[in-house]
């Protein structure tokens, strides 16, 4: 594999489309040379040619730094279809439509809630569900779901989980307009029915972090992000609905490769016409999990509101709780971008990977339209998180996307040797961040050592100029599921 990269500059490498027959376009990664050793370690880069073969895919199949193996496409993967004679692929959107991260700050500083962590971290963990299967206290007959699918964030406002100003900073306002709950299954209804508002499992989380660096004093400022503000991060996606209806379609659109002469390397890489029923049927039943998911975080992010004025037994305009962005991961979205010189609809598929628009771009919202488009990039439980902003030239080169967060580079299984006789709650707590969970094994699996250090990753990005950091945070306490 390594023989078949050609590297343009430290952080832009090709593999040419004459690598093999099926490739209609390049495949392009963005990352240092060291993250491409990593992702030389597993098949990643086999996907990034796969996906390269799909019908309809337009200027390159893109990969980030964070590029790690995936189902079909990898994670940290971009590709852009012809939304017209072009196909869409489950598999290019993952099995958790819409996981996605939502960032909140506070009034709050580090002093503020000292000798108060413990308190918080087991507040926030009674009142938020975690772990697989997890339940909520919201318990939906289908009608009433259906109106969730249809109408996102907005319906979890209407019923009093935050304010009409969160929507304003949400992506696309929280909602994807056209879902079509009657095109999902009633298995799928069944396992969201009364999943709203939980966390789920595997690498999702809440944390309360502090502002540790800034590196934009000027866009920070415009943020309200100050040193030491205490921030809120929440990493979710549509749960067992969204994970049911990828299921669901993954099986009607592989069933239909034949009737559409399609020939793809890997039948994880199921896809239909864009304009078929088949296609047109995912694309509704899509939109339906990505507005749960909206709604989600949503209401996740009023309970972490609730939990924490109890911790801290303060009044809500003095924690002054206010979302400065929520962003989508796991998504395929119909949007407009130049191509070879010439604008072009497309549907770009982000798999672990999350939209990065510049200054001044239409659908940034007002308030940020002077700085571009908020891009959280999550780490893990031990180390930082970043916030940065989308630049000009992720329109050139990546269909406006960017990473997604730090990378695996342990297996589960590989995490669990590894942290064999250790405790790991212990250790993070003797960095001073405190740690709940629903079990030991979650904890293992998602340790520091599991992920690669995402500062590595943001540096790939900034250096090829798709973002820019902004500020850098840091964990007090984390709920995992």
């Amino acid at each position: 594999m390594k023989k078949n990269l050609i590297k343009i500059n430290d952080y832009k490498w090709v593999i040419p489309k004459e690598t093999n027959p099926l490739m209609k376009v390049p495949g392009v990664i963005f990352a240092s040379e060291e993250l491409v050793q990593k992702a030389l370690e597993d098949q990643s880069l086999v996907q990034v040619i796969n996906a390269a073969s799909l019908p309809g895919i337009v200027k390159a199949s893109i990969a980030m730094p964070d590029i790690h193996f995936g189902y079909g496409l990898p994670i940290g993967g971009v590709v852009a279809t012809d939304w017209e004679n072009g196909v869409i692929s489950p598999g290019g959107v993952g099995f958790d439509i819409n996981c996605g991260v939502r960032l909140i700050r506070t009034n709050f500083f580090l002093k503020d809630i000292k000798d108060k962590e413990r308190a918080i971290v087991d507040t926030l963990y009674q009142k938020i569900p975690t772990g697989v299967g997890s339940r909520g206290a919201l318990k939906l007959s289908f009608n009433e779901l259906k109106e969730v699918l249809k109408k996102g964030a907005k319906w979890a406002v209407e019923r009093g989980y935050g304010d009409k100003e969160d929507l304003n900073s949400t992506e696309s306002l929280g909602t994807l307009e056209g879902a079509d709950p009657e095109k999902v299954s009633s298995k799928a209804l069944d396992r969201g029915k009364d999943q709203l508002g939980t966390l789920g499992s595997g690498n999702h989380f809440l944390e309360v972090q502090y502002v540790e660096e800034i590196y934009d004093p000027h866009i920070a400022k415009i943020l309200g992000l100050e040193k030491d503000l205490i921030t809120v991060m929440i990493h979710t996606g549509s749960r067992g609905l969204g994970h049911q209806i990828a299921t669901d379609y993954l099986a009607i659109l592989g069933g239909a490769l034949k009737k559409w002469g399609i020939n793809v390397p890997d039948r994880q890489l199921a896809c239909a016409p864009i304009q078929s029923k088949e296609g047109m049927n995912y694309i509704e039943a899509m939109k339906g999990a990505a507005n749960f998911a909206w709604a989600n975080r949503q209401i996740i992010m009023h309970w972490a509101e609730e939990a924490l004025l109890r911790a801290l037994n303060i009044s809500r305009p003095s924690l002054g709780m206010k979302l400065i962005y929520d962003i989508a991961h796991n998504i395929v979205k119909k949007e407009e971008h130049i191509v070879e010189g010439k604008k072009m609809t497309v549907a770009v598929h982000r798999k672990g990977a999350t939209r990065a628009f510049p200054p001044f771009h239409p659908e940034v919202p007002i308030i940020y339209r002077e700085i571009g488009q908020p891009v959280i990039i999550p780490g893990d439980m031990g180390r930082y998180s970043y916030l940065l902003v989308g630049e000009e030239k992720a329109m050139e080169e990546s269909f406006g996307s960017s990473c997604h967060g730090a990378g695996r580079v342990l297996s589960r299984h590989q995490a669990m040797k590894r942290a064999q006789g250790r405790s790991i709650s212990k250790e993070l707590e003797q960095d001073g961040i405190l740690v709940r969970a629903s079990d030991r094994e979650t904890l293992v699996e998602e340790m520091s050592e599991a992920y690669k250090d995402v500062s590595l990753v943001v540096e790939s990005i900034e250096k090829a100029s798709i973002s820019k950091k902004v500020v850098r945070m840091r964990p007090i306490t984390v709920i995992k599921g």
